[in-house]
């Protein structure tokens, strides 16, 4: 219990530093779909419970966020119902961690464990 708390402190205190939104509601995906429009939009799925994800989300925060892009959060312990309708919606393969670019409506690039990285994002969204 005290490693799962600790992993959604960090998670929380990530948010801060990134400026990410939060991802807590199905509603939410078409907002996305609809703001992928005029922008690249990031969905990063984090699994509170694993160390993969922590590392691939400390990546992540090391990196410097590019403007232009709108990066979402999603705790997908907690919103599991979420993280299935992204898999859904999208037709990806769910993994955790996960990254997922939309680009007008559709993902366009997703990536997953180690192979996270902001300079591939940043590349793929500019694409």
């Amino acid at each position: 219990m005290l490693k799962i708390t600790a992993a959604r402190n960090f998670a929380h205190v990530i948010l801060q530093l990134m400026n990410w939104e939060q991802l807590t509601d199905e509603t939410q995906l078409q907002q996305i779909i609809e703001q992928s429009r005029h922008q690249p939009v990031v969905i990063f799925k984090h699994s509170t419970r694993c160390s993969i994800s922590a590392m691939a989300l400390n990546r992540l925060e090391r990196s410097t966020a590019p403007e232009g892009i709108t990066f979402y959060y999603l705790d997908l312990i907690r919103y599991r119902s979420v993280s299935n309708k992204i898999a859904e919606m999208f037709q990806v393969y769910h993994e955790s961690p996960q990254v997922l670019l939309i680009k007008d409506g559709e993902c366009v690039y997703d990536e997953s464990h180690n192979g996270i990285n902001m300079e591939e994002i940043v590349e793929q969204a500019a694409a």
